[in-house]
């Protein structure tokens, strides 16, 4: 039943510039940007939309080798269900970290980013070293937004980034495009959260 679902949603729906577009990847990606977009705004709703896409693209790296990318979606999908009870109905309050933490947080993602490279390298993941980036300040980023920190969009915008090239480079050709866009979403959700802002951690 598994492989009969898994080839279904592997079936090829169109092909742009000789890039054949599967249902699952099509449906990915339409989730993942409805519920990025959503994150900008602050409004709640926004984590339904994002564990639905967080659990469509596990399936998907998890076929294209990407170990860290599809582990990274079970992390989201907990943040998500995290996230709709922690901002409650008023959706996010956004707030900034101090430079202190600011500090704290990047020594210790750069430092867990290069204690995993090694693993991922052990078990014969694809592009080990930015999956790797990828899966540590995707985290961190999550965090920071569950928490209803503004500068969780700061760190999408180098992760989106980042994953422009990755998924280019491992095929994922639509993924990649999505992230083209989900980069500038970054930059215009650091601009929208400014007017939720309220308070600032020490």
């Amino acid at each position: 039943m598994f492989s009969a679902l898994n080839e279904l949603v592997s079936t090829v729906l169109f092909t742009v510039l000789g890039y054949q577009v599967t249902m699952l990847e099509l449906v990915a990606v339409i989730a993942s940007a409805i519920g990025v977009w959503l994150g900008t705004t602050g409004k709640r709703i926004m984590w339904p939309w994002w564990g639905l896409s967080s659990a469509l693209y596990g399936w998907l790296f998890f076929n294209y080798d990407l170990y860290a990318s599809a582990s990274l979606q079970i992390a989201f999908i907990a943040a998500a269900i995290w996230g709709w009870f922690g901002w409650g109905p008023q959706g996010a309050n956004s707030r900034n970290l101090s430079w202190t933490l600011r500090a704290i947080i990047l020594t210790a993602g750069t430092a867990t980013w290069l204690l995993i490279t090694p693993l991922l390298v052990s078990i014969g993941a694809a592009a080990a070293l930015p999956d790797a980036f990828g899966l540590v300040f995707s985290i961190v980023a999550q965090v920071l937004m569950v928490l209803q920190f503004r500068e969780n969009w700061v760190v999408w915008l180098i992760v989106d980034a980042l994953y422009v090239g990755l998924y280019w480079s491992q095929e994922l050709k639509f993924t990649s495009l999505l992230y083209v866009v989900f980069t500038a979403i970054a930059l215009r959700g650091w601009i929208n959260w400014k007017k939720l802002q309220r308070t600032e951690i020490q």
